[in-house]
């Protein structure tokens, strides 16, 4: 048979306690040894006996170390907490405050959009046409601001257009002025060697050249030419007679 599960209770018997102290001690000291080996966490262990004997253990790290990072986090917590109650217990504060507050600026756009006017009395009346007249006159003045500046802004682009236009014009003015100026230099250079060339003398004019002969039936032309030529010598070299010269006459 297996052993019973033990009562969890105080034993009474001194020595009975104590050997089981002993023995829980060294296991518990085990398993913490163990943990600390097997998942590498740090582990502290105190344990006061009953006779107030102090027994410890620590991992590689020593018990202060340790302790100090168990303040620190434990410290954190609980600022933690403070700061997230106090937070909680702000906003619970806070909460009517904002319902209200939300509840009278409602009430007030309705009472300047000309709605719920009934409660109101005379006073809050006028006052609430005060504030509305006061709103009109910073509105106006806004609004004229705002004309005023588009205005003036305006009429700088105009001018930068007014003047661009203006250079654009002088560039046009100043392109036909040359262009005319070309075409009447042109027609006077026509003109004037068109009249040069009329009024130019003889002597400075270039030798005309002899025409070319136009050469139409080759050899039989040649032979024209060279009979007629045969036939001026003939008659130049032919002796007039003596009672034909006027000389001979007298």
């Amino acid at each position: 048979m297996g052993r019973g599960r033990v009562q969890l209770k105080r034993i009474e018997n001194k020595i009975s306690r104590q050997v089981t102290f002993s023995k829980r001690r060294s296991g518990l000291l085990k398993k913490a040894h163990e943990i600390s080996v097997l998942c590498d966490a740090e582990v502290a262990l105190i344990v006061f006996s009953t006779k107030g004997k102090l027994f410890e253990y620590s991992t590689n790290s020593s018990m202060e170390r340790i302790l100090e990072r168990y303040e620190r986090y434990s410290y954190a917590q609980r600022q933690l907490v403070t700061t997230d109650s106090e937070i909680q217990e702000s906003w619970c504060q806070e909460h009517p405050k904002l319902v209200a507050k939300i509840d009278v600026l409602q009430r007030n756009i309705r009472h300047l959009t000309g709605d719920d006017l009934d409660p109101l009395s005379l006073r809050e009346l006028q006052n609430l046409e005060q504030q509305l007249d006061n709103a009109l006159k910073r509105i106006r003045t806004r609004k004229n601001q705002l004309m005023h500046e588009s205005i003036s802004e305006l009429q700088k682009k105009e001018k930068v257009l007014q003047e661009q236009n203006k250079k654009l014009a002088d560039k046009i003015k100043d392109n036909e002025q040359t262009l005319a100026e070309r075409m009447h230099w042109e027609q006077q250079n026509q003109g004037h060697n068109s009249s040069s060339f009329i009024q130019q003398s003889p002597r400075q004019r270039p030798p005309s050249l002899p025409l070319p002969s136009l050469t139409i039936g080759g050899a039989f032309q040649t032979r024209v030419e060279e009979e007629a030529g045969a036939q001026t010598r003939r008659n130049t070299n032919t002796i007039m007679p003596s009672w034909m010269c006027p000389r001979a006459n007298e």
